[in-house]
């Protein structure tokens, strides 16, 4: 079991490393596109053209992460995949046979098409692309949604398995809906300041000048605003994850006793997670009532009332998660997430009224501050599985009940093996994106990534009219 957990939190992880790209990355190129379009600038059309030959190569290395993601369903969690079939059927064949078809079918017809495609319909083609990859985040996560909190179904009296009763209920609970919506504030937070640190690296070295100010500071606005955004949106899934996992956000605070009125929230702790209580912790008084039931007055039931209640509501057990991973992998998500968020007002104080700063410090720290969204963005699915546990299928299957019957060795072959694949993937990922945003915003008439040569004016029978 804890082999097959590695191995899933290993390809979830590194196939959540595209992901954000892909998912706010895309509406920077297709906005880049429709300016190309209303105003006939070519600047936007070397912009689309750049940003989205860094979007093809993410989206082609994440497409095949994901493939094997899903093949581990049926390989090392087979009796899991057995009992949530018949739910799990309905929004992962609308994702590969509806979403996936129409984000791949339309970035085909938007590389390929230039020069071969009306000029509406070839700006229509990337829009399409960003419905298909947010349609495709939606129906992952109702599946995911379901797994945290189950709705809509029923248990077989025979089988005992789960058996779908209402498909609106699964895709459209409150969780599905907010964490959707967290998901995709993530994306286009890590998508701006990836197009911000890019900017950044260029303008330090006084390249293509007049494009990159105008992506940089384009960044900081969305960034700000975004950071805003996603701070509101997280701030309401908390308080309904207080509710449906009440053990997970218990942890994530590390409360092991139920709190009274303004209960102070956790900036350090040292859960003794055989006492049952922190050795040590400093915290900030009322704010974890206000975060958690946006009250002065709330209560948070304490990690060992629930761990009593469980014990009696489904038997004797452990229901505590790891409370050391969920403390910090929650602050972790959180602290990353406002590192970038502070960046991005830094820039806009030191750069506004047309400023362009100096300093070799600013633009270094602006460059590297790519990496805080993803971060954030990992550590966040860190917290929100591990802090599931023991359940795979939250108060309906344990993980330790869910893992198919197949060797250690199998299973430790395989880690390996994708250990070493991984590797390799990623740094050849790595080179390519770097090699591709160090030469930044071509021509216009030079090829994307795999794009045939654009078609002769003479040949194109009035289609780039």
């Amino acid at each position: 079991m804890d082999l097959s957990r590695a191995q899933f939190a290993l390809t979830t992880l590194f196939h959540f490393l595209f992901v954000p790209l892909t998912l706010g990355l895309g509406p920077w190129v297709a906005i880049f596109e429709t300016m190309r379009y209303r105003t006939g600038d070519e600047r936007y059309g070397r912009l689309s053209r750049f940003f989205g030959s860094l979007l093809l190569i993410n989206f082609a290395i994440g497409v095949a992460s994901g493939i094997i993601q899903e093949f581990q369903f049926g390989m090392n969690w087979a009796v899991f995949s057995r009992f949530v079939g018949d739910i799990f059927g309905a929004p992962l064949a609308m994702e590969g046979l509806f979403a996936f078809f129409l984000e791949s079918t339309f970035l085909g017809l938007w590389v390929f098409g230039r020069g071969r495609l009306p000029r509406a319909v070839h700006l229509a083609s990337i829009w399409l692309f960003v419905l298909g990859t947010w349609l495709s985040a939606y129906f992952i996560l109702a599946a995911n949604s379901f797994m945290q909190n189950p709705v809509g179904f029923t248990l077989d009296p025979v089988s005992g398995d789960a058996v779908l009763t209402s498909l609106g209920e699964v895709f459209f609970q409150p969780l599905t809906v907010w964490a959707w919506l967290h998901t995709i504030g993530g994306g286009i937070i890590a998508a701006t300041v990836f197009v911000f640190g890019v900017s950044a690296y260029h303008l330090k070295r006084g390249n293509h000048v007049d494009l990159m100010r105008k992506t940089f500071r384009s960044a900081i606005i969305v960034g700000v605003l975004a950071g805003g955004f996603q701070f509101v949106v997280g701030d309401i899934l908390g308080v309904i994850m207080v509710d449906k996992q009440p053990m997970k956000m218990a942890a994530a605070e590390a409360v092991w006793e139920t709190t009274g009125p303004c209960a102070s929230l956790g900036i350090i702790a040292i859960p003794d997670m055989a006492a049952r209580d922190n050795s040590f912790e400093v915290g900030i008084p009322c704010l974890l009532s206000i975060v958690a039931t946006n009250s002065l007055d709330g209560e948070v039931v304490g990690m060992n009332q629930l761990q009593a209640q469980y014990e009696e509501q489904y038997g004797p057990g452990n229901y505590t998660p790891s409370v050391w991973i969920a403390f910090y992998s929650f602050r972790a998500m959180m602290g990353f997430g406002l590192i970038a968020s502070a960046w991005m007002v830094v820039a806009w104080w030191l750069t506004r009224r047309g400023r362009m700063p100096k300093s070799r410090w600013f633009w270094g720290i602006s460059i590297w501050m790519i990496a805080m969204p993803w971060l954030g963005n990992l550590f966040g699915w860190i917290f929100t599985e591990n802090g599931r546990q023991p359940w795979v299928v939250y108060g309906l299957l344990k993980t330790e009940d869910a893992v198919s019957d197949i060797s250690v060795g199998l299973v430790a072959t395989s880690l390996v093996a994708f250990v070493v694949l991984y590797t390799i993937v990623g740094l050849v990922e790595f080179v390519i994106m770097r090699r591709y945003a160090i030469r930044g915003p071509q021509d216009v008439s030079e090829p994307m990534p795999g794009e045939p040569p654009p078609v002769p004016a003479e040949s194109s029978r009035g289609w780039t009219s």
